[in-house]
């Protein structure tokens, strides 16, 4: 039986199935329950709940520090002031701890899943997996720990990261999911394990038996149960097709990606957090080119203290020297805030209150990411990169802002660097068109080409009803590309790619033919990205 589901990471496989059963989280209402003993029973789950968080950590910290932040997201979600919030007063109101928890994650969870930026939309999977938690521990459920011997693929309705990170590496040999995305926990796993990962199966999952043997590509799709001895012998070549590949991209991990032409081009990584720094150098990468900041903001319950930030940015600085790092200052907005941060609903988000606009108007927030990231710049090559700039009077301001600040850290006798570099993100077809005297003021572009596509293409990115016409290698979007690297070129300063585009082997050679200095892309993408220029006959 040929089934199909969506390829999120490629590679092909054939093992015994692996089948995890999701356990029986139902609940069910019920009222004129004792607030006080309901509260007491929601307080002792949620003990027990860190305790078995900080068990998974220290368990996964040892193989994948990257890994194991999950758990410390899933405390932070538990922790998270609406849900909490949400929790008590369904308590207070009588109603049983099980359905409170229920009912708060999900409202807070149904909203996480609206927003635009990707990542934010995990933290709806976290925050159901930490909660499912809770409820399991409520019901006096116990989590399934024994698992098959020899090798095996998984098969799971949703892998949630709690089950995904117990999994035996060395044993596993891909994953098959009902539901996910290709921004999930167990598809990030499976592009840095270098294994098969389909999801999205559908309708087709139930199709699909609980034992026996499994032969999968994750490339095409395609699932296979229990195949004959030809379609066995026909995958057994794809994975050794895979291997080869993968092997080959191996000896482009540590290598310097440098054109026909010798011109070096950094294939750099975009992280989001801390950990990620870890995976970048597991995967050869020469820098950071993107460090999502505003994911301090997102994971904490307050504003997090200049003394929060500078230890984050110091030890991503220490992690990657000499390497250089882009941090990005705080990007957020009404469709990606934190909730102890009310930004108003906008009905345009995409164009309203949002990254660099909020920083400059709320100098207070603004004011203490910028004195973090000027003392931890000791600690490396840093280079500071401000989002959404559309006008020349923002970078004007921004100078005046650092300026004001050395001068704070100089009369407080705290040291800074002297030679750190500042940019901005051209994302927007203002800055684009306006680089030539944008260049002038920065000492580097760095091209967002998601956000650039959109508004160049008046295209919600989001939006799949067109999203044929989201295209980020339009005419009309390169031009915008070429216009900014000739004017930053023009003007000697460095320009990057950091959308999703710098990944996208069909656009190598025109980023070459540009002289584009740097590729910025996720980790895993790393290695491909390189051979990718070495390779190219531009």
């Amino acid at each position: 039986m040929l089934l199909k589901g969506v390829g999120a990471s490629p590679g092909a496989a054939i093992a015994s199935i692996y089948y995890i059963r999701a356990l029986d989280l139902s609940v069910e209402r019920r009222d004129g329950r004792n607030p006080a003993a309901e509260t007491e029973r929601y307080e002792s789950a949620k003990t027990k709940a860190f305790s078995e968080l900080d068990g998974l950590y220290e368990k996964t910290a040892a193989l994948d520090s990257a890994a194991a932040q999950v758990f410390e997201i899933h405390k932070l979600m538990l922790e998270d002031p609406d849900f909490c919030d949400g929790v008590e007063a369904a308590v207070g109101a009588g109603m049983n701890a099980e359905f409170a928890v229920k009912s708060s994650a999900d409202s807070l969870a149904d909203f996480l899943g609206t927003l635009e930026n990707e990542v934010m939309r995990e933290r709806a999977a976290d925050l159901r997996d930490a909660s499912g938690r809770l409820i399991r521990i409520l019901k006096g459920l116990e989590e399934k720990s024994e698992m098959p011997e020899g090798e095996f693929i998984v098969l799971a309705e949703d892998l949630l990261p709690s089950q995904t990170v117990r999994l035996d590496r060395d044993k596993v040999r891909g994953f098959v999911t009902k539901g996910g995305s290709s921004t999930s926990h167990s598809v990030i796993l499976a592009k840095t394990m270098g294994i098969p990962c389909i999801v999205g199966m559908g309708a087709g999952f139930e199709q699909l038996p609980t034992d026996g043997e499994i032969a999968i590509d994750g490339g095409t799709g395609e699932v296979l149960v229990n195949p004959t001895p030809s379609e066995r012998e026909n995958f057994l070549q794809r994975v050794d097709e895979f291997a080869r590949k993968r092997l080959e991209l191996e000896k482009f991990r540590n290598v310097e990606a440098v054109t026909r032409t010798g011109h070096r081009i950094l294939v750099s990584a975009n992280i989001g957090s801390v950990a990620d720094a870890d995976t970048a150098i597991s995967f050869g990468a020469d820098g950071v080119g993107l460090f999502r900041s505003e994911f301090l903001y997102l994971e904490s319950s307050d504003f997090p203290s200049e003394e929060k930030q500078f230890e984050a940015y110091m030890a991503v600085l220490e992690k990657m020297a000499p390497k250089p790092v882009v941090i990005r200052t705080l990007d957020l907005g009404s469709d990606k805030q934190a909730p102890y941060f009310d930004i108003p609903d906008e009905e345009n988000p995409a164009l309203g209150y949002r990254a660099i606009r909020i920083c400059l108007k709320e100098p207070h927030i603004f004011h203490t990411q910028l004195r973090a990231l000027l003392r931890a710049s000791v600690y490396g090559r840093l280079q500071v990169m401000f989002p959404m700039i559309t006008h020349l009077g923002q970078v004007l301001e921004i100078k005046k802002t650092i300026k004001l600040l050395k001068e704070q850290l100089d009369g407080e006798n705290i040291p800074y660097s002297r030679d750190i570099e500042f940019g901005i993100m051209v994302e927007t077809p203002a800055a684009a068109i306006m680089s030539d005297e944008l260049a002038k003021e920065v000492d580097f572009f760095s091209l967002g080409t998601n956000d650039l596509t959109q508004y160049t293409m008046a295209v919600d990115r989001m939006n799949a009803r067109i999203g044929d016409i989201f295209n980020p290698a339009d005419p009309a979007v390169l031009r915008l590309i070429e216009l900014t690297a000739k004017n930053a070129h023009n003007n000697g300063i460095w320009v990057g790619i950091c959308g999703e585009s710098a990944a996208d082997p069909a656009l190598t050679e025109f980023y070459i033919s540009l002289g584009i200095d740097e590729l910025s892309v996720s980790p895993p993408s790393v290695p491909a990205v390189k051979k990718a220029i070495l390779t190219n006959k531009a």
